[in-house]
This record gives structure tokens, sequence and C-alpha cells, in this order.
């Protein structure tokens, strides 16, 4: 269980910052958008033993084509789509006439970033998070083939040894990571959304 939250978690933070910077950066061009967001949802299409399998190779070079360090990226490569896309959705959503206000004040563009944009958008890129989160902790658990341990290893020993228990015990165990997860994050996305937002909703 350690292993897999560790995993998840240091996954899901290297790509919130990847992802949310990436988001905000492609509001600037919709062309750029485009393209980057196609590329995050053709690496999302790829399987993830397939992805794993790409990863051995090259990381083999430097001595960690098993383990962790394949895991790690395979996870945050598949969490910048939903990452990516919300940001970018939220932010070009913002309505236009608070960014006339907040250019009115004499805000620069920065300041209306972090004053204005992301706190109307935060409560969209922690539902992303979410997304990312549930789909990696699902993915994580296929990990456990290439060596990195996790709850997927009751799993890949159910399936070998032909034990039924070990199977439930670690499809559940995934589940319901999956599911406490997701519950703690929608009580996150529900604190961090502004009075005024809640109460029109």
């Amino acid at each position: 269980m350690l292993q897999h939250i560790l995993l998840v978690g240091l996954a899901v933070t290297i790509a919130i910052f990847t992802g949310v910077t990436i988001g905000i950066l492609i509001t600037q061009s919709r062309k750029a958008a485009d393209r980057v967001l196609y590329v995050a949802a053709v690496i999302m299409t790829i399987p993830s033993i397939a992805l794993f399998g790409l990863l051995i190779p090259v990381l083999s070079l430097i001595g960690q084509g098993i383990g962790f360090l394949p895991a790690l990226i395979a996870l945050i490569l598949y969490a910048q789509l939903p990452i990516i896309r919300n940001t970018y959705t939220a932010i070009m959503n913002v309505d236009p006439a608070l960014r006339e206000a907040a250019r009115g004040m004499g805000m620069t563009t920065l300041q209306r970033l972090w004053q204005v944009e992301l706190p109307l958008a935060l409560p969209v890129i922690v539902s992303g998070v979410r997304n990312a989160v549930v789909m990696n902790i699902a993915v994580a658990a296929i990990a456990t083939y290439i060596g990195a341990g996790g709850l997927g290893t009751f799993i890949a020993r159910g399936i070998s040894q032909t034990d039924i228990r070990q199977l439930i015990t670690g499809a559940l165990a995934v589940s319901l990571l999956a599911i406490v997860a997701d519950a703690l994050l929608l009580f996150l996305q529900r604190v961090l959304t502004s009075p005024g937002l809640r109460g029109r909703s």
C-alpha cells in the first residue's frame, strides 16, 4: 500500500507542476494548445504494458530499466492529459469581463493570472487532478510487472498462482484506494472553490 501511494503520489505531484505550467503556457496560442493536447491524448492511448516496454530499453542505458523509475515516468506521462486539458479549459473559460476589470485596476499579466484567473480555475484544475489520480492508481497496479511493487503484487501473484484470494485482495485494495483518494480530492475541490462560486452552483 505504501509503495503504491508513494509511486502515485510522487507521479501526480510532478505531473501537477508540469501539467499546470504547460496548460497555462498554451493559453497563449491555440495552435500550440491543439498540438500539445493531441500529443498528450496520443500518449493516453498507448497501453501501459507497451509504454513500460518502450521505457525499459531507454532507461536500461542508465541502469534503471526496471523498477520504480520507469513506472514513475509512465504515470507522469499518463497524468498529463487531464491536468493540461482542465487547466487550459478553465483558464480559457474565465469571464473576459473579469480580465478587463483586472486590467483596468492596473494588474500585470502575472498578477491577473495569480490573483484572478488561477483562483477561478482552481476547482476545474483539481477535477483534472482527481481524474489523473484515479487513473494512475489503476495503472500503477500493472507496474508490478516491471518490479515497481505496489498493490499489483497481489494481483500478479493471484494470477500466477491461481489464487483467487490474493487476486480479490489486490483488486479490492486498488479500488478502495481509488475511492478514498477521489473522495479526499473532491473535498479539497469544494474547499478550494470560492464561496461565491459555491453559492451560485
